[in-house]
């Protein structure tokens, strides 16, 4: 996977980059350099099921939007891979109901 740009979140108007480690699976926003970290994990539960577990961003990013993009991330991962989802986060959770775009209500596993 290409190594993406120092990213220093604290600036207004810098985009905030997810990252998809497919091998660790998790989805990851580096925060002011590569120091710190915003992580959504995941687990395959079956063959074609993921399990989005937990999301944390560090105390000092909170509010600043960057779970939005990490949930977002994972769940269009989800429809591209043509696969179902768990959603064991809390934050997913709110995140679905928030945003109920059918590819994303269709995909979800109860």
């Amino acid at each position: 996977m290409a190594q993406a740009g120092q990213l220093n979140i604290l600036e207004p108007g810098c985009p905030i980059q997810v990252e998809h480690d497919r091998k660790r699976r998790q989805f990851t926003v580096r925060l002011n350099g590569c120091h710190d970290k915003a992580v959504l994990l995941y687990e395959y539960v079956g063959k074609r099921i993921v399990d989005l577990q937990h999301t944390e961003v560090p105390d000092a990013y909170r509010g600043r939007g960057i779970a939005k993009h990490l949930a977002k991330a994972a769940l269009d991962f989800v429809v591209e891979e043509d696969l179902k989802a768990h959603l064991t986060c809390w934050y997913i959770q709110k995140y679905v109901k928030e945003n109920p775009l059918p590819q994303y209500l269709e995909r979800l596993q109860s």
